[in-house]
């Protein structure tokens, strides 16, 4: 049997696009004939409202048997109209209706009327009045009812009208009072904005020497290290009208609405020159395109197209400046970080200690402070923190100040907020029974005491066995004494010993382990990954590298599904050096708390005692132990025979 031709794959994938490419028409054609169902149904509902609300039952009768009704004296009240004849009609059980009948031509209807003592009348209607009240007036309770529909969306009726008009927020010159005093923590990004500045208020002084100014600036950086407020000081130094937008206010349903928000935005910054148009969250309109054409949405790539035309067609001469703010760069389409448009990135990182003590020394500005509060310690114990997490601290020790009726913030309020921002809301109501506070107990005396024994580890802060956050049944904090960037292989080996220093605590003591090691294990389990297949730190697979998932660079967000280009033999390697990492580790901790075994059952006594143990005082119990240690020591050389 002849075989059938196979269409080739690029032919499939055409016909695949093609018919996406008519299902989106379809899509379309079926909002216009929705929208015109509406017209339909509007039209309906008058004309239901006309034949029901506005016409009262009136019985219809040939003029031949009206005749006959003034004979029989059943008509009263007669109305004579230009071209109907109304009245009531008694009928033959008694009971009266309105009639109508047409008008025709009889000079001896008045007689006949009077004949019989009928009671007549004539009657000019208005016809104009009439149909105000039957076709305008329904017309006028739909468009109130849409009126208030619009409103309950969000959106204001006259909005509608004006889809294409940019929906940014323009601030004047004298408006925006923050400046580079108010931002602090960034000093690099500073001097990078500073020549921004300089050109909006003397733009002479550069074009003087031919120098062109950048057209767009990007503020790259994680969330919450002040982007966004950092743009708002450039604007305020420079004295300049800001124009200031989020990347999704240009996206709508309605195609081409974008690109015309677009084009007004660049239109109103010509008029104001020289100014600065701010797009926050850029990664919502900027997304590179065809990264997924079976979800691409026709509307943002046309309002990309638009934005990338728009800043290639002005001139920097007339003063108009681009920055946007984003902290996904690197999903960010080329052709808008190419150079002439956001061609000088300015990183806004998370800030080192002095950087989080400048931080804090403008969030306390309006904020009555006692003498004992170091601000360096404060910063020296929230290692990681941006602006915005600061700020979130210093408002939650103002406000536990006055829940505690204190008229100044003291220290123990930042302590005591910095381990609610880190661990979570204390819960010291929560039921435990005996034996899952010891358990407990034990688990944070493991991990204090592998991370006190270990060299490169952190100090320890506090132990507290109170209950925190969703899960936290307690807690080990550490505190750096300086910020790091970069680990060793040694600092990553002791890191993940300290996390495996709970669950082999509970195995000594208990000969048993609970559930409460979980995210350790996790932890530590995301650790030795990371050396096997990121780090190069395994000398059985070498200097290689298998990592080849796109992850965010300042979202701490782990990618949901990625593609590995290695084989099966190679995973299982990896699989074995993972687990050989932490089998060694394992073995070291055992060793070093069943050494220690009095000490861990010490400093777990008086935790069940205390609830809470600071570091210093930690540290007292390591070395008296290890004073008794040394006495043990003499007695029993001294009891040896000479």
């Amino acid at each position: 049997m002849p075989r059938k031709k196979t269409q080739p794959k690029k032919e499939k994938s055409k016909g695949i696009f093609l018919e996406l490419k008519d299902k989106y028409k379809s899509k379309d054609k079926q909002t216009k004939n929705f929208t015109f169902l509406y017209f339909i149904i509007a039209f309906i509902v008058i004309a239901f409202i006309n034949s029901y609300f506005f016409k009262s039952e009136v019985k219809t009768v040939p003029y031949s048997e009206f005749k006959e009704y003034i004979a029989k004296g059943k008509i009263s009240d007669v109305v004579i109209d230009t071209e109907t004849i109304q009245g009531m009609l008694t009928l033959d059980d008694g009971k009266k209706t309105k009639f109508l009948t047409s008008r025709v031509e009889d000079p001896d209807l008045v007689k006949e009327l009077q004949k019989y003592n009928i009671k007549f009348a004539g009657y000019y209607e208005n016809k104009f009045f009439k149909a105000i009240v039957s076709w305008v007036l329904p017309f006028a309770v739909i468009f109130l009812i849409w009126n208030f529909l619009m409103r309950r969306m969000g959106g204001a009726p006259s909005s509608v009208l004006n889809f294409g008009k940019s929906r940014g927020k323009i601030y004047g010159e004298d408006e925006i009072k923050t400046t580079f005093d108010d931002v602090a923590g960034v000093d690099e990004a500073k001097e990078e904005l500073k020549e921004i500045i300089e050109y909006l208020r003397t733009p002479d002084k550069f074009l003087s020497i031919g120098g062109k100014i950048p057209k767009g600036i990007l503020l790259v950086g994680p969330p919450g290290t002040g982007k966004t407020l950092l743009a708002k000081a450039v604007a305020g130094e420079a004295k300049a009208p800001f124009f200031s937008m989020s990347g999704s206010d240009f996206v709508e349903m309605f195609v081409g609405v974008g690109a015309s928000r677009v084009r007004d935005l660049f239109a109103q910054a010509q008029e104001k020159a020289p100014c600065i148009i701010f797009i926050d969250e850029l990664d919502a309109l900027g997304k590179a395109r065809g990264m997924n054409p079976l979800s691409s949405h026709d509307e943002r790539e046309q309002t990309l197209n638009q934005l990338l035309a728009e800043m290639d067609g002005f001139d920097t001469k007339a003063g108009v400046i681009i920055m946007g703010a984003t902290n996904r760069p690197e999903i960010l389409d080329p052709a808008l970080l190419r150079p002439g448009r956001f061609d000088r990135h300015v990183l806004v990182d998370r800030p080192d200690i002095n950087g989080r003590e400048e931080i804090l020394k403008v969030h306390i500005r309006d904020v009555k402070i006692a003498k004992d509060v170091d601000l360096k310690v404060v910063a020296a114990r929230t290692p990681g923190f941006v602006g915005a997490d600061l700020a979130s601290l210093v408002n939650e020790s103002a406000l536990l100040a006055v829940r505690k009726g204190k008229t100044a913030v003291t220290m123990a309020e930042f302590e005591e907020a910095i381990d609610r921002v880190m661990a979570g809301l204390e819960k010291k109501q929560r039921v435990m029974s005996k034996k899952e506070k010891e358990i407990i107990a034990y688990h944070e005396t493991g991990h204090a005491l592998i991370a006190e024994f270990l060299e490169t580890t952190d100090p320890v802060h506090k132990i507290s066995i109170i209950p925190r956050g969703i899960s936290a049944l307690g807690y080990t904090l550490q505190l750096p004494t300086e910020d790091r960037y970069l680990m060793t292989e040694t600092e990553l080996l002791d890191r993940l010993c300290v996390l495996l220093g709970g669950r082999v605590a509970e195995e000594i003591i208990f000969e048993e382990v609970s559930t409460g090691a979980h995210n350790d294990l996790g932890r530590a389990t995301d650790i030795a990954k990371s050396m096997v297949k990121e780090y190069g730190m395994s000398k059985k697979l070498g200097y290689v590298t298998f990592e080849r998932e796109r992850k965010p660079l300042f979202l701490d967000l782990s990618p949901s599904f990625g593609t590995k280009d290695y084989s099966e033999e190679t995973a299982r390697e990896i699989d074995n050096e993972v687990r050989r990492i932490i089998e060694e580790s394992y073995e070291r901790v055992k060793t070093t708390l069943n050494d220690k075994r009095a000490l861990l059952g010490k400093v777990a006594h008086t935790l069940l005692e205390k609830e809470t143990i600071g570091g210093e005082e930690l540290r007292v119990l390591i070395k008296e132990s290890k004073g008794e240690n040394e006495k043990d020591k003499h007695r029993e050389e001294a009891d040896r025979p000479h």
